[in-house]
């Protein structure tokens, strides 16, 4: 048997945590859209007030 874990995705170690830096920052700007985008409809017409 070979002492090489694999993991599911393929990636290795550094391939995994590069990606996952990228993800973050698209979600962290995804999620500052959003919510910039919610703002901006809220001044426009208020809802729940």
């Amino acid at each position: 048997m070979s002492d090489h874990h694999s993991s599911i995705s393929g990636l290795t170690d550094e391939e995994a945590q590069e990606f996952h830096t990228y993800y973050m920052q698209g979600l962290v700007g995804f999620t500052a859209v959003a919510v910039l985008a919610h703002i901006l409809v809220w001044a426009w017409r208020p809802w729940f007030y």
